[in-house]
């Protein structure tokens, strides 16, 4: 059987990751963004041993509603959202700090089996985000939207630079395109262990996202607008870059009809269309 492993960042029991020096950082494969280059991308953190740690990441899709994955949140830590953040270990004064009042895990999320899907949580702010060149909201794919194999697309995050390496200091980005459901549900691929709620995207053993990465955006530019495709969900067991083995996300797509239901349920949850 398969073996995957979830991109969320727990580092507990003495075992936190240390702060690391800007400069050389390098996201499997990808590089540095320039600074503030995808402002709805967010920190989601946990607090432990008398600080606040990076876990996973996150997107703005409205000004007091953060879209993440459901493995980063299940939990019983304390969770803060941090917005417009480029270094996530220096105070660069655009940054903007959030409690959480309201978790929301898709019903469906089953812990134990990640393949079944549902990996996609929101979070209530405790206060609306104030909208800015630093911190603006995500656009959303609409309902069903399936990119075709080798479409051009983005992860960002500060997850580790390598398999069981360092979180990154500064946000990072790496050109992931799309590997199609066929392709990538294929025996040579991932097999049975995708479904059609998920999109792939990477696996040339090169670029990928990697562990602190979790819940953080896939970048497609569709009808000249970049959008959220997916959030970032897991990846080999084996290492974070293998082969034939591409990052799969939540498609975010297949879920527009949840969101929408949460919104009524929760009184107003708006979210841009793409």
């Amino acid at each position: 059987m398969l073996q995957f492993v979830l991109l969320a960042t727990l580092a507990l029991c003495g075992c936190c990751a240390e702060p690391v020096p800007a400069g050389s950082e390098r996201v499997v494969g990808g590089t540095e963004v320039r600074s503030h280059a995808w402002p709805s991308q967010i920190s989601l953190q946990y607090y432990y041993s008398g600080s606040w740690h990076h876990t996973c990441g996150g997107s703005l899709i409205q000004r007091n509603w953060v879209m993440t994955a459901a493995h980063c949140v299940d939990s019983d830590l304390t969770y803060r959202v941090v917005a417009g953040d480029h270094n996530i270990y220096q105070n660069e004064g655009t940054e903007q700090v959030f409690s959480i009042s309201k978790i929301i895990i898709h019903p469906y999320w089953n812990s134990n089996n990640v393949a079944a899907g549902y990996d996609i949580a929101l979070l209530r702010l405790s206060s609306s985000a104030t909208l800015n060149s630093y911190v603006q909201l995500a656009v959303l794919p609409q309902e069903g939207t399936i990119l075709a194999n080798n479409y051009p697309c983005y992860i960002s995050g500060w997850g580790r630079t390598r398999t069981n390496g360092q979180l990154s200091s500064v946000l990072l980005q790496a050109y992931l395109p799309v590997v199609d459901y066929k392709t990538c549900s294929s025996s040579s691929y991932w097999g049975s262990t995708v479904k059609n709620t998920m999109v792939c995207a990477g696996g040339d053993g090169v670029r990928s996202g990697c562990q602190g990465d979790s819940g953080g955006p896939l970048h497609c530019a569709v009808n000249g607008q970049y959008q959220v495709h997916g959030v970032t969900s897991f990846v080999s067991s084996l290492g974070c870059n293998v082969k034939n083995k591409p990052t799969v996300f939540t498609r975010v797509s297949a879920y527009r009809t949840w969101i929408a239901n949460v919104s009524a349920e929760q009184g107003g949850l708006k979210h841009p269309l793409g």
